[in-house]
């Protein structure tokens, strides 16, 4: 890109954008009077306090924090859908484990409808909370829902309900729409944190997102190749996921002790309300939403759209695709090809994507071919709808019917959406004033969740018309 004045460094990131040209020192420069260390710094400097004092990352301790944060914010929601087996058992009669019944059918659909509604309201409730509640009382309190739901459902794993479905069908669907809120207030709120720290913080989330998807394949793929048992294996699931928030609490609490956040987080003391460190609720208006969508609008309809497209065939066309081989009865062809193929493949291309966005970051925020990629992401829908996915009552072409197709496509779905969905949600912070940095990523989320919801309701109308 061109520029017209020049660059000065940014506290932010290493990548400066234009729009930080004439923003640099009103944004990113700290008053002196705030810092600890400004009696033993120079007073007259035209670098930014941040870039003259800065202490390390040790041992990576916040970076591995905000990437732990963001394999358990996703990871319980994950466990949710993988164990579609379980549910299926459980809402069938559970003596027999072959025999199913209409509600678990359509279980995934009602999944995506419980999940979907609760995911926006909380995320609107959630901007409007930015400056009345610290990030730490959002954070620490949605944290403590998730584990408390996961906790019952875990105990629920070993119960017979049998005689009781249609509660336990209720039950289930009010605790995803419980730990799918939490789960949004929780999103938004670290990653609206993360935008104090520089790019890379907010990458370790993203990434870590990516990473919770991963491991909850690797889990699902363990178990059935351990034990055939379905309770044993939903019993895992939500055993790791009630240790994964175990430890998001426990590193979240340590969080502050690192020299680390807490510089960066001084900033934020200045110009917002909520800090990592406060114990007592704050006071404040509601965060400007004109200004926020001014500058990061065309960035937030990029995620939204790029996630849209990704739920629109992940994982309900996508895990439908069955191999050309299912007759030869081979286990790469009945039990493993889904799994590796559709969830795995993904979740892997997701993760790589999202990486390097850690070394790359290239188109920049105000660059029209962001949205011109992201709009050419269309295509990886009819792809996959034409592949082997069965049953099909409508259409009857296969375009694609060697079992390469569906993970060459799977692999652009996942890498694609790893990158183009990370670069505008991390450079969607950056590109506002500092004040605004919280709720800008908060408003970030809330495309991201938007444009899932959307997709999901999208990929009941796919599926219904292949």
């Amino acid at each position: 890109m061109n520029h017209t004045q020049p660059v000065l460094p940014s506290v932010n990131s290493s990548y400066l954008p234009p729009l930080y040209d004439q923003q640099s020192q009103t944004e990113d420069e700290e008053d002196d009077d705030i810092s600890p260390s400004a009696t033993i710094l120079p007073t007259i400097s035209s670098t930014p306090l941040a870039m003259r004092y800065s202490p390390e990352d040790s041992y990576k301790l916040v970076y591995l924090t905000f990437f732990l944060m963001g394999i358990g914010s996703l990871l319980p929601w994950n466990f949710f859908i993988t164990a579609k087996q379980y549910w299926l058992y459980k809402l069938s009669n559970s003596t027999d484990q072959n025999k199913h019944s209409g509600l678990g059918d359509y279980f995934e659909s009602y999944l995506s409808i419980a999940s979907a509604v609760p995911s926006v309201l909380c995320l609107i409730l959630s901007f409007f909370l930015v400056n009345r509640l610290s990030p730490k009382v959002r954070i620490l309190s949605s944290l403590v829902v998730m584990l408390l739901v996961f906790v019952v459902t875990t105990v629920l794993v070993k119960v017979d309900v049998s005689e009781y479905r249609m509660e336990f069908f209720a039950g289930t669907l009010v605790s995803v729409a419980v730990v799918s809120g939490a789960s949004n207030i929780f999103c938004g709120s670290m990653f609206g944190i993360s935008g104090y720290f520089p790019m890379r913080i907010s990458q370790a989330f993203i990434s870590g997102q990516a990473m919770g998807g991963t491991l909850t394949v690797l889990a699902s793929i363990v178990t059935l190749a351990v034990s055939e048992d379905v309770t044993t294996n939903a019993l895992s699931y939500f055993l790791i996921a009630d240790v994964f928030i175990l430890l998001c609490i426990i590193s979240f609490l340590l969080l502050p002790n690192y020299a680390y956040s807490r510089h960066y987080m001084a900033a934020a003391t200045c110009v917002s309300p909520g800090t990592l460190n406060e114990e007592r609720s704050p006071t404040g208006g509601v965060p400007p939403l004109q200004p926020i969508i001014k500058k990061a609008g065309v960035l937030g309809l990029c995620v939204f759209y790029v996630f849209f497209v990704s739920i629109s065939v992940f994982p309900s066309v996508s895990s439908g695709i069955q191999s050309m081989n299912t007759d030869s009865g081979s286990p790469w062809a009945t039990t493993y090809f889904v799994p590796l193929t559709s969830f795995l493949l993904y979740n892997v291309a997701d993760f790589s994507g999202r990486q390097v966005t850690a070394w790359v970051q290239t188109p920049g925020p105000t660059s029209r071919v962001l949205p011109v990629l992201v709009l050419c992401r269309s295509v990886m829908v009819p792809l996959l709808m034409f592949c082997n996915y069965q049953p099909r009552n409508h259409l009857h072409t296969v375009l694609f019917p060697h079992d390469v197709y569906p993970v060459v496509f799977n692999c652009l779905l996942g890498l694609s959406n790893g990158y183009l969905g990370t670069l505008p949600m991390i450079y969607g912070p950056k590109v506002v004033p500092r004040e605004l940095a919280e709720a800008t990523g908060v408003v970030m989320s809330f495309f991201l969740t938007l444009g899932l919801a959307v997709g999901s309701a999208f990929s009941v109308l796919i599926v219904h018309n292949i």
